[in-house]
C-alpha cells in the first residue's frame, strides 16, 4: 500500500523543532480561597498528562529479484496487470519492497564481459506499484548492464514513476539515501545496497559503484558509507530497514561475509535487514534487537525456482530513543512458473525447509 514518502531532512527539522518546544504549563498549580488571614492552601491533585497513544504495529512484505526476462517481456504491455495476479501479499502490506534485478529505460551499450544481460523499459516502474509494491531497491548486479550510458534514461523512468527507488544515484550520496515512507506517523526509512561484487561466481561490479562524482550503485564491498547511513537513518526515522545484494549464487546458507555485514548493520541501528542475490532462499530470525532474513529467491523470473514472501510484523518504538522490534514472520510459499510469475504452493514441506534454513543461518 503506498504511503507518503518523506526526507530524511524534513524529518531532522521536525525533531529539532519538537526538540525545542517549550514546555506546557505546569498542571498542578494550587488555588486557594481569598480571606482576612492566610489560608491553608487546600491539597489537589491533578491527573497525569494523557500519553500520547502508542504507534500501531504495521506489516512490511518483502521479496526477492524481480526482472522482466523471457515470458515477463510481454507482460509490460499491460503494466498494471503485469505483475498483479501474483502479488496479493504484497499488495496487502503498509509497506512492500522488491529487488528489480535489471537495467532499466534506453541507450547506453552493452557492459563489456557481463555473460546475462537484463533490460526492461520505464514501464516496468509502473508494473510494479499497480502490484502494490512501495520501494525498490536497485543496487545490484544487472542495473548497469547496459552502462552508465543508461543511467539518465533511468533516472528519468524513476521520476516519473510510482515507486521509490534506492540503491542508484547521480553520485554516491544520494545511492546511500534512503527512501523514508510515512505509516500513520511511524516513519520507515528503507536503504538498499550491495556487495554482489565480492561473488566469484558472479561477473565483477564493484567497478559500478557510486562516488562522489559518479553515478553508480550503493556499493558496499567497504561497508563503512552504508553504515553511516544507516546511523544517520535511525537518528531520523522510527524504523529502519536496508535490503542487500550479498552472498553467493547457488547457496543455501549465509556466508561469513554477509553474517558479519549484518550484525554490524543491526548494531548501526537497522531493525530489519533483508536480501537476494542467491537465486535461493536463505534463514531468518532474530539477530540481537533486529530481524534478519537473508535470501528471498527469485520472485518474478524466468526460470522456475522455489520463493515466498515474507511479511513481518513490525512494533515501532515506544519512546525517541527504542528500538522496533519484530514480533511476527509470516513465509508465503510459491514457486515461479513458466510465465515467470509466481504461485500460491501448499506448506506442505516448506516449514521443514524453512526450519532447516535458520538451522543452517544461525538461528
Amino acid at each position: 500500500m503506498r504511503r507518503r514518502a518523506l526526507t530524511l531532512l524534513a524529518l531532522a527539522a521536525v525533531t529539532a523543532c519538537a526538540a525545542e518546544a517549550p514546555a506546557p504549563d505546569d498542571p498542578s498549580t494550587s488555588t486557594s480561597t481569598p480571606s482576612a488571614t492566610p489560608a491553608t492552601p487546600a491539597p489537589t491533585t491533578s491527573a497525569p498528562p494523557p500519553s500520547a497513544p502508542r504507534p500501531r504495529p504495521f506489516t512490511l512484505a518483502v521479496a526477492g529479484d524481480v526482472h522482466f526476462e523471457g515470458p515477463l517481456r510481454a507482460r509490460l504491455d499491460d503494466p498494471a496487470t503485469a505483475l498483479a495476479p501474483a502479488t496479493r501479499a504484497l499488495a496487502a502490506a503498509d509497506v512492500a519492497m522488491v529487488n528489480l534485478e535489471t537495467s532499466v529505460g534506453t541507450g547506453g551499450a552493452p557492459e563489456p564481459g557481463k555473460r546475462f544481460l537484463f533490460e526492461a523499459p520505464a514501464s516496468a516502474f509502473a508494473a510494479l506499484g499497480a502490484a502494490g509494491v512501495d520501494v525498490v531497491t536497485m543496487a545490484n548486479n544487472h542495473v548497469l548492464d547496459f552502462g552508465r550510458g543508461r543511467l539518465r534514461s533511468t533516472f528519468a523512468a524513476i521520476s516519473a514513476g510510482p515507486v521509490d527507488v534506492v540503491g542508484i544515484g547521480r553520485d554516491a550520496d544520494e545511492a546511500f539515501a534512503p527512501a523514508v515512507l510515512d505509516v500513520d506517523g511511524t516513519s520507515v526509512a528503507v536503504l538498499g545496497a550491495t556487495t554482489a561484487g565480492a561473488d566469484p561466481t558472479a561477473d565483477p561490479t564493484g567497478q559500478w559503484a557510486a562516488t562522489d562524482d559518479r553515478p553508480g550503485t550503493a556499493d558496499a564491498l567497504d561497508p563503512a558509507r552504508l553504515l553511516a547511513a544507516v546511523r544517520d537513518a535511525d537518528r531520523g526515522a522510527d524504523v529502519v530497514v536496508a535490503y542487500l545484494h550479498w552472498g553467493v549464487q547457488g547457496e543455501r546458507c549465509p556466508d561469513d561475509r554477509q553474517r558479519s555485514l549484518a550484525r554490524r548493520l543491526v548494531e548501526a541501528g537497522a531493525d530489519v535487514v533483508v536480501g537476494s542475490h542467491t537465486h535461493g532462499l536463505q534463514g531468518d530470525g532474530r539477530l540481537g534487537p533486529g530481524y534478519v532474513a537473508y535470501g528471498l529467491g527469485n520472485y518474478a523470473w524466468y526460470t522456475g525456482s522455489d520463493t515466498a514472501v515474507l511479511t513481518l510484523t513490525v512494533r515501532p518504538p515506544a519512546t525517541p530513543s527504542g528500538r522496533a522490534r519484530v514480533t511476527r514472520a509470516a513465509w508465503e510459499p510459491a514457486r515461479t512458473g513458466p510465465d515467470g510469475l509466481p504461485t500460491a504452493v501448499p506448506r506442505a514441506g516448506f516449514d521443514a525447509e524453512i526450519a532447516s534454513l535458520r538451522s543452517c543461518a544461525g538461528f
